[in-house]
């Protein structure tokens, strides 16, 4: 087969065409640029880096979850039951997306519509999964609801919890398994009052996975066969993850697919807790142990093993309660890349996380977040947005360079 020559003229021409096209192509999607491989920043150490807040909405009724949508718009659910809309471009629009109020038990401080999450394929279904606490008495709830139609709502997962209105975790996601995760927390009160973190007979104080792609006999759902207690006699097969207290909010890295937890604690430590895909079953200690302090010995069983928490902090010097964040996969800061950052309720302070390389993690304190931090999300560029929650903020977070305090300030565990 006779090979033909290439002028110069058509390569150039042919070059500048490509270089054309790429100016004119629509950014690339996280997850997109994640899948080729195609994006290699250079991360920097924590100490180099701070937060920047700038608010972009405000008028938000108690604002307690907030996820991204395909079409840029982030989505925040209200804590009386409500979910409203926000777009970089047009602010956040005047009538909630949508409406559950009539279902919704706000009895309690903690209790309300507590997590949302879109469906993988939600530009063309518009099914929003959604996790509350349903009248009328509680009942930890996860169901799906077509955005635009809230009468077809369907309850897919109940755990009964009338006794206390504290505790009731809330956070719902899809991990990159396609399965979807829901948290719940202990049962409320203090002290594990119902002994619930160790009981595998119980949904309370664990972290659920289940396949609602398909049904399985009566369920609207179906239990992955790899689910960790599935042949365990007396266990609910739907459980994850267990000995937890108040996951409040995780999150999954879309690089790796691990899970990051951020576990309220009872009054002596906060944690944060980093789980691998392949750790399905992991113990995290509650109440056992609070964090790794012991916490009640007639809880720790001989033989079992707890999985450590990879950050924890105290309780004390204004911190109340860790508000788990998220992963850094966005292209504003390529310095902060894989970094991951969650925040406390009370102080506000910033605690940013990277494992390294031998096992062991760098993590430092980067500044701080406005007043009341409830959520932390990403848009579908990954970029930051934190919520705030009785003044009703939403803000734009973007981080910085600095130069390194003296002394460092990190921390490794």
């Amino acid at each position: 087969m006779s090979r033909r020559r290439c002028r110069p003229a058509t390569m150039l021409a042919g070059l500048l065409v490509l270089a054309l096209s790429a100016l004119l192509l629509p950014p690339t999607s996280v997850a997109g640029t994640v899948a080729t491989g195609t994006f290699h920043p250079r991360a920097v150490p924590l100490t180099e880096l701070t937060v920047v807040s700038e608010q972009v909405a405000f008028g938000l009724r108690r604002p307690i979850a907030i996820t991204g949508l395909p079409d840029g718009r982030m989505l925040i659910a209200e804590k009386d039951g409500t979910v409203r809309a926000y777009h970089p471009d047009t602010g956040l629009a005047a009538e909630p997306v949508l409406d559950l109020t009539a279902r919704i038990d706000t009895s309690d401080n903690e209790r309300g519509l507590l997590g949302i999450t879109p469906a993988p394929n939600f530009a063309r279904t518009g099914i929003l999964y959604v996790a509350y606490t349903s009248l009328p008495a509680g009942t930890l709830t996860l169901a799906r609801v077509p955005i635009t139609a809230p009468e077809r709502l369907q309850v897919l997962l109940t755990q009964e919890h009338a006794e206390y209105g504290n505790h009731n975790g809330g956070q719902v996601a899809f991990g990159r398994d396609g399965y979807l995760y829901w948290s719940l927390g202990d049962g409320g009160h203090a002290n594990d009052p119902f002994k619930s973190g160790q009981n595998l007979g119980t949904l309370l104080g664990k972290i659920v996975r289940i396949d609602v792609n398909r049904t399985c006999g009566a369920k609207p759902y179906c239990v992955p066969f790899d689910n960790p207690f599935v042949r365990a006699p007396g266990a609910r097969p739907e459980i994850w993850l267990y000995g937890l207290r108040n996951p409040w909010r995780f999150s999954f890295d879309p690089v790796d697919g691990s899970l990051w937890i951020g576990d309220v604690g009872q009054g002596l430590v906060e944690e944060i807790n980093h789980i691998r895909p392949w750790q399905g079953g992991a113990n995290l200690g509650w109440s056992c142990r609070e964090g790794t302090p012991v916490f009640d010995q007639q809880q720790c069983r001989p033989g079992v093993r707890y999985t450590d928490p990879v950050f924890e902090y105290d309780h004390y010097n204004d911190n109340c309660s860790v508000i788990g964040g998220v992963v850094y996969r966005g292209f504003k800061t390529p310095e902060a890349w894989g970094t991951y950052v969650a925040s406390d309720y009370c102080s506000t302070r910033v605690f940013a996380l990277r494992p390294k390389s031998d096992g062991s993690y760098e993590s430092a304190t980067i500044g701080n977040f406005p007043t009341q931090p409830t959520a932390i999300g990403t848009d579908v560029h990954g970029e930051l947005y934190v919520l705030s929650d009785l003044p009703g903020w939403l803000n734009r977070v973007r981080f910085e360079r600095v130069q390194p305090a003296s002394g460092g300030g990190a921390t490794n565990r």
